[in-house]
């Protein structure tokens, strides 16, 4: 890897994190408040100020982190201690790390040097996002035992039992698409969606229903959070966590729904590509710059088009959340096991079916 090469690494790199755990994440922590508030006919958090100025409880995530920062980091007796401390840490990287094989632009010529908008390209990346992300059930599961309480333990074996079932029907939804695009390259998949009539959506909207559902039983977000039920098992798997060690699981939910929305977005939503307008009309309009800015324009609108889509499926799985009630657990098993896994699989007979009869053609 030469100079420049690396340094487009370590640059998407940043981009990644800055956008997903520096700005995304406590974004995520006020919407959580504050789209509750309106949803509930309340004001919602707008206590925290600077000089007076509350900036319409923005200041809040802040607060929370300073507070967060400092507090006693509590490890219960009789816990083991090492995997206490190890398992957010489990639980927080596989969110990260799978948004490697998201891109979130396409592929650009600037200056002579090609800029491909994707940490990694893999010819193997939707299998990349699947094992990565099933890792994040070890951090569950081992805090849920390493905190030495009965409801943590149940928490962590909810939780291990509904991703575990969950998983499986996620993998299936997604066979369709497979099968339509005929890759397993993210970028791959995006590409072949610079027509509008390719999205996954038009032709996979009935798969991309039963993913998000599934991805949101990942998360274990309401209506899934059973591993959480505060009724019941007080906070779940992380019960015994405070500080810093609370505020990673809390931040991998928000860095989970950021990258079920990069997901859907790639998969479904043409990724970075504009509605009727393909990457070369895009760059071609503006060529009166010159080649080099005109991709550089095009660069930054398909990089803006693709945040705009991931806000608004953020706003879905809120608007999700904070509708719905939660379901027992017996019935996010069947859900899980008796209506998503049968649909996922009848919707993989109806896409070949279509392929092979030329219905649904593969772009």
């Amino acid at each position: 890897m030469g100079i420049a090469e690396m340094i487009e690494t370590i640059v998407k790199i940043g981009f990644i994190i800055g956008l997903t755990i520096g700005f995304f994440a406590p974004m995520l922590a006020w919407v959580e408040r504050k789209q509750s508030a309106v949803m509930q006919d309340r004001i919602g958090a707008n206590r925290a100020d600077f000089f007076g100025f509350t900036v319409i409880g923005l200041l809040h995530s802040l607060a929370d982190a300073i507070k967060l920062i400092f507090k006693e980091d509590f490890i219960p007796r009789g816990a083991e201690r090492a995997l206490h401390t190890l398992a957010p840490v489990i639980a927080v990287i596989p969110s990260l790390i799978a948004f490697a094989v998201i891109p979130f632009g396409g592929k650009y010529t600037l200056w002579g040097h090609e800029v491909n908008l994707v940490i990694a390209d893999l010819d193997v990346g939707v299998l990349y996002v699947f094992a990565i992300s099933s890792l994040a059930t070890y951090g569950v599961v081992i805090a849920g035992w390493a905190s030495n309480n009965n409801w943590s333990l149940l928490g962590g074996l909810r939780a291990s039992a509904q991703m575990f079932s969950y998983e499986v029907a996620m993998g299936l939804t997604v066979i369709g698409l497979i099968m339509f695009y005929q890759s397993l390259s993210m970028v791959d998949i995006v590409a072949k969606q610079d027509n509008f009539f390719h999205w996954g959506i038009i032709w996979h909207w009935p798969a991309f229903v039963l993913f998000l559902a599934c991805a949101v039983a990942e998360n274990k977000r309401v209506p899934f959070d059973a591993p959480e039920a505060e009724a019941e098992l007080v906070a779940g798997y992380f019960t015994e966590y405070s500080g810093m060690k609370f505020v990673m699981f809390w931040t991998a939910e928000f860095i989970e729904m950021v990258t079920i929305a990069g997901l859907c977005v790639a998969l479904f939503f043409g990724g970075h590509h504009v509605p009727f307008i393909t990457d070369a009309e895009l760059a071609g309009g503006f060529s009166f710059l010159g080649p080099n800015v005109s991709n550089l324009v095009a660069m930054l609108i398909g990089v803006g088009v693709f945040i705009f889509k991931l806000v608004a499926l953020l706003i879905l799985q809120m608007t999700i959340r904070w509708t719905m009630p939660r379901f027992r657990y017996d019935q996010i098993m069947k859900l899980g096991w008796k209506m998503i896994l049968p649909l996922s699989l009848t919707w993989i007979f109806i896409v070949g079916v279509g392929i092979l009869t030329g219905v649904m053609p593969s772009p």
